[in-house]
Formats: structure tokens, C-alpha cells, sequence
């Protein structure tokens, strides 16, 4: 199977490794170019004033800037947010939400609940009364809750769209690993429209979310790798490069393996997500192919990102360096997956019933 990026998800990426050459800002400094670039409109939809492109395009995007490790609201925003819309949200709801994408409206997703990493079976409430849903429950590991103009809040009756700043919702700030914004939420009856509970909305998130969530996970660990393999190229030891010592050669070798096995599962899963194909059997082989990226994701990204660390000695541990960036941003992603062993359960499951 062929997965070279066509012309469109190549060309995005080209214009996303050209703005990183011009711009060096790594953090929300970046955002306004992005804007002026008009790579945050690629998704969105031509009738609201984007380019009308999908995953594969957004997959591109997100590893090419995970590549240097930028952290911008780019993975909540595409693969937390509008991704998972596209199918479920109404044309109306679409010209308020995804019209402003574009301009730098940042999306996120409430995906995980205390002690349930992306559960399936939310105990957040949503309860209806009328035209009106009142949600109530608590969320963890919120990605730019504060910065986000919506939220979607999975609930016991379907995926909420909720306005950052609504009435009953508060925003608690927590610190991650990378210092990316975070936050736990707390719903006290938060009301919204009835039509902003999207009832059959939660697996289509779940799915984005991973996918997307694979692709920077791939930009990541080849970004560190390519770091990691330069500096042993370049840094002397007993008056030689230390690439040249057989166990150092070796370890690099180790890391390039991992990387490429999790390059060719995340291309793998989000070409079977982008594919119009609702047949059981390919429905399946998307869960599947999903199921394996979390996992290789989760437990082999961290462990490559510890040799890497280890490679570069002293240095990698400083914050000043970039391997830092790549480190933390890397546990973050893990933590946000669920860990290593929840995804080695789920899919063990799906082995087991087979």
C-alpha cells in the first residue's frame, strides 16, 4: 500500500516547513502567522470560507509542526474540533463555529473524565428540558480550555458544543508537562441550545482524536530522532564523533525503527479514517489500525524519547534545549491517550474478540 501524501497534503506540508524556516516562535507567538498564512482555514469547509480539505491535508499540517515540536492549539482546534463536526453540525451551527477557524477561533474537546482516559460511557449529565440541555459532570486534561470559543463535552446523551464562556462552566488551570495550557472542568447545569448536543457525534471524536493525535506523536519522535542523530554526528568523544562508536550507532539505528513503524501506523490509520467507506469491514479495520496507533503511540514514543535523552547526556535534560520540548510534549500526548497499559487493554480486547 502506497501512503505518499498526495499533491494537496504535500503542499500543505511545504507551506508548514516553510513558515517554520521564517518564523522562530515555538509557542503561541506562532498562532498569528498560522492565521496569516491561511493554513488554519485548510479543513474548513469552502461554503465558510476555508479550503475545504481533510485529514490527510490536517495529518500533514500537525506533523510537520509537531516535527518542531510547536505548541499552538492546532491538534484541539483541527482534530479535537472541527474534524469531528464536519459530519454531525448543522450548516447554521457551522457558520457560527467553523467560519471564524480561519481567523484563529480555537476548538478543544473534553475527551477525558477523573480515572477515564476518552471514555466511552461518559458520566457527565445532559439533561433536556424542552429547547434547552443543561450539562453537568467534571472534565481533566483539557487542552487551551481558556483560549477555546467552544468545547465539545461528550455527556451520557451525546457531544455537547458548549461556549467557552458559559454560564456554570468553570475553567480550572493545571500544569502539564510541556506547559501547554490545561485545565480541568467543572459543569454546574452549564444550559446550551438542544441543537448543540450532537447525539451520535462521540465515536467520530474519539476517532479524530486519536488519528490526529498519531500524526503529532509521528512529527515528534522524528523531529527528536533527526536532533538526536545530529548531535551524536557532530559531538566528539576521545577525539571522535560519538556516531561513531558501534553502541551509539546501534541505538540510533533502534530509534529509527521506531519511528518509521510509527510513521507507517499513522499514515495507515488516517488514510482508512479518510477513506468514504461504510462497510462493517473497513469500519472495523479503521478501529483496528486506530487501536494500534494509540497503543504504539503511548507506550514506544516515551521509551524513544528516553534514548534520545540519553544520547545527548546532559544536554537533553536542560530546558533551554530543544530535546526538552519533544520529551515533554511526548509524556503530555501519552498521558492524554490514557497511558501504555489502558491502550495495550483496549487492544488486547479487540485481539481477544476476534
Amino acid at each position: 500500500m502506497d501512503f505518499t501524501r498526495d499533491e494537496s497534503a504535500d503542499a500543505v506540508a511545504e507551506v508548514v516547513v516553510s513558515l517554520l524556516e521564517r518564523e522562530p516562535a515555538r509557542d503561541m507567538e506562532l498562532w498569528p502567522s498560522l492565521i496569516d498564512s491561511g493554513l488554519l482555514a485548510v479543513p474548513v469547509p469552502e461554503r465558510f470560507g476555508g479550503d475545504g480539505m481533510g485529514l490527510p491535508e490536517v495529518a500533514a499540517l500537525l506533523m510537520e509542526l509537531a516535527t518542531d515540536a510547536a505548541a499552538v492549539p492546532a491538534l484541539p482546534t483541527f482534530g479535537f474540533g472541527v474534524l469531528p463536526l464536519l459530519p454531525v453540525l448543522p450548516d447554521h451551527l457551522g457558520e457560527r463555529v467553523l467560519a471564524e477557524i480561519g481567523k484563529g477561533t480555537v476548538l478543544t474537546a473534553a475527551l477525558n473524565e477523573p480515572g477515564a482516559p476518552f471514555t466511552t460511557a461518559p458520566t457527565t449529565k445532559a439533561v433536556r428540558d424542552g429547547d434547552t440541555v443543561r450539562v453537568t459532570g467534571r472534565k481533566t486534561g483539557v487542552l487551551y480550555a481558556e483560549q477555546a470559543r467552544w468545547i465539545l463535552v461528550p455527556t451520557d446523551a451525546g457531544v455537547a458544543l458548549i461556549d467557552g464562556v458559559a454560564p456554570g462552566l468553570e475553567v480550572v488551570p493545571v500544569t502539564g508537562s510541556a506547559g501547554v495550557p490545561e485545565a480541568s472542568l467543572v459543569l454546574d447545569e452549564v444550559e446550551i441550545p438542544a441543537e448543540q448536543l450532537l447525539p451520535d457525534a462521540l465515536p467520530g471524536l474519539h476517532r479524530y482524536a486519536v488519528a490526529c493525535l498519531g500524526a503529532v506523536a509521528d512529527g515528534l519522535l522524528k523531529g527528536a530522532v533527526t536532533l538526536t542523530a545530529e548531535h551524536v554526528r557532530t559531538r566528539e568523544q576521545f577525539g571522535r564523533p560519538l556516531a561513531e562508536f558501534q553502541a551509539v550507532a546501534q541505538q540510533i539505528a533502534d530509534l529509527y525503527v521506531v519511528s518509521r513503524t510509527l510513521h507507517v501506523a499513522a499514515e495507515s490509520a488516517c488514510w482508512a479514517l479518510a477513506q468514504n467507506d461504510a462497510s462493517p469491514e473497513h469500519q472495523d479495520r479503521i478501529d483496528e489500525d486506530l487501536a494500534v496507533l494509540a497503543y504504539w503511540a503511548a507506550a514506544e514514543v516515551p521509551r524513544a524519547m528516553q534514548q534520545c535523552h540519553h544520547l545527548h547526556g546532559g544536554l537533553g535534560v536542560d530546558i533551554t534545549h530543544p530535546m526538552h520540548r519533544y520529551y515533554s510534549q511526548a509524556k503530555d500526548l501519552a498521558r492524554l491517550l490514557g497511558g501504555a497499559d489502558l491502550r495495550l487493554d483496549l487492544l488486547g480486547a479487540r485481539c481477544s474478540s476476534i
